[in-house]
């Protein structure tokens, strides 16, 4: 009798078949935050002002850390049940993920991980003023000609969607945070 309802308590796990992998994630390097903020808001937060303020791209170093950023925010946004109430944010996020690989001679089929790894050891290097070491630390299998990565990082070329797609996703978390501040607000203690 008890192996009969084990088995069926199985059945809907077993009728549904092998569920689909997951695409490919990324996740920020321990030196993506200092202290002990969420490293995902603060990629937000701070993708979103790079990208809007011109003169924040302008330091090759802090490009490269935004383009990292970015690509770790359209891999990881979308999987991540903290942020399930992004929608339409998170296709602006692919189409920005599409423009920056296209700007900056990213692999298009590179794992997000290694773009990720990439761009962060490319803004370290270039934080040192280390040029060479920069292009050595872009793979050649993700950045196919690390050279011009890195010259392009030297004068970034305009990401219209990236920027935009930097603000919607600001715009939708400052949105959830106000109402979880107004709902606490007005609950009854």
């Amino acid at each position: 009798m008890r192996f009969v309802i084990a088995a069926l308590a199985l059945l809907p796990v077993v009728a549904c078949g092998p569920l689909p992998p997951l695409p490919p994630s990324a996740t920020l390097p321990a030196d993506a935050v200092a202290g002990a903020g969420d490293p995902t808001q603060a990629a937000i937060y701070s993708t979103a002002y790079a990208f809007n303020d011109r003169n924040a791209l302008r330091d090759p170093a802090a490009a490269a850390r935004a383009l990292g950023n970015m690509e770790y925010l359209a891999a990881s946004l979308p999987q991540d049940p903290r942020y399930s109430f992004l929608g339409q944010e998170t296709l602006q996020l692919a189409a920005a993920r599409t423009e920056l690989r296209g700007a900056m001679g990213v692999a298009s089929d590179a794992s997000p991980q290694a773009v990720v790894d990439g761009f962060y050891a490319a803004s370290r290097a270039l934080r040192a003023r280390d040029t060479a070491g920069a292009t050595q630390a872009l793979s050649p299998a993700v950045f196919p000609q690390p050279a011009a990565t890195i010259a392009r990082l030297q004068a970034l070329p305009p990401l219209p969607v990236t920027a935009n797609a930097a603000s919607a996703a600001e715009r939708a978390l400052q949105r959830v945070q106000i109402d979880r501040q107004q709902s606490r607000q007005s609950a009854p203690l």
